[in-house]
């Protein structure tokens, strides 16, 4: 009598980047490295757990490279790591960027399908290389000037419109790093502050979007499909709509225009999955953001599609693909 094959329990892999404790930017020996994922991240490997897979958490901080002269491996707490089948990319923030960049593509290098690989998040993560992609590819963005230096600055302002004007670094995310500015007077006031916390003199001056109202809309993608969509308001007395800065979000159904440049923005920039954010303008939609580690627990809450298991999915048919 023949032995049943016991069914193999795949091994999805979450790495996950951002310390907690650290929004600075800046790294230091006082800086708290603690393991701790977000509420998206913890969702998503609770759906896998449901799904019976096992989830298996990659801490950015915990990996190191060891490059020996005839091979390189991945380290994970100093010993040799157990790879996974399929790992999920969930990198946030900008502390050790470029060491998170190397880790996603060392595991890349060890044949392993990677959902948002590294370069198309390394593009993403620089709001001027995604400016540069989506122009060139013919997706609508607010009128943006980038400025290293104050000299440039009035003609920079008078190239969007004038005031008032967004300031952005050219890192950040969940709406850190992002001024509105009314005066020539309060710019100047401002910039130390954003250029400190950036690491950084590049600023993206950016057309104030009056018609948007306060609010946006995040398209999320997987693969060539909008799965979810939800409108987000700013707070009173703030113009950031993020979940993260307490905005109000509920779902919605985009136009057929706003879906057709939120999927190609992420195929431009050659993610698997983004959070495509869009102005309603005057002149017609416009991207003002493409998000390679999209939140999941804000859009899930209200959306009608389970996201994480959307995304799961999508991430085991990618392994499958893999394999055949």
């Amino acid at each position: 009598m023949k032995k049943k094959t016991q069914k193999k329990t795949l091994r999805i892999g979450i790495y996950v980047s951002k310390p907690a404790g650290s929004s600075s930017g800046e790294t230091t020996k006082q800086t708290v490295y603690k393991k701790k994922s977000s509420l998206g991240s913890k969702m998503l490997a609770k759906t896998v757990r449901e799904k019976g897979y096992k989830p298996v958490f990659y801490y950015g901080q915990d990996c190191q490279l060891l490059f020996t002269g005839k091979d390189a491996k991945i380290l994970y707490k100093g010993k040799p790591i157990k790879g996974c089948d399929v790992l999920i990319s969930r990198m946030g923030g900008s502390v050790g960027m470029e060491a998170d960049f190397a880790t996603l593509k060392q595991f890349e290098l060890m044949n392993m399908p990677v959902v948002n690989r590294y370069l198309p998040v390394s593009r993403a993560k620089n709001k001027l290389r995604t400016m540069q992609i989506l122009t060139k590819g013919k997706v609508p963005v607010p009128n943006t000037v980038v400025v290293r230096h104050f000299e440039y600055l009035d003609k920079a302002i008078k190239q969007v419109g004038g005031y008032p004007i967004i300031v952005k670094s050219a890192f950040g995310a969940m709406g850190k790093s992002v001024a509105i500015i009314e005066s020539r007077r309060s710019l100047f006031s401002a910039l130390d502050i954003l250029w400190r916390f950036g690491q950084t003199n590049i600023l993206l001056i950016q057309e104030y979007v009056a018609e948007s109202d306060n609010s946006d809309y995040r398209a999320f993608v997987i693969g060539d499909k909008v799965v979810a969509a939800m409108k987000r308001t700013a707070k009173k007395g703030e113009f950031r709509s993020n979940v993260h800065q307490g905005g109000d979000f509920e779902e919605v159904e985009l136009t057929p225009e706003e879906k057709k440049i939120a999927i190609r923005s992420t195929k431009l920039l050659g993610l698997d999955y983004s959070g495509v954010d869009i102005m309603r303008s005057s002149k017609g939609p416009v991207v003002i953001e493409v998000n390679s580690n999209p939140g999941l627990a804000g859009i899930n809450s209200v959306s009608s599609v389970d996201v994480p298991t959307a995304l799961l999915k999508y991430s085991i048919d990618k392994y499958k693909k893999s394999q055949s």
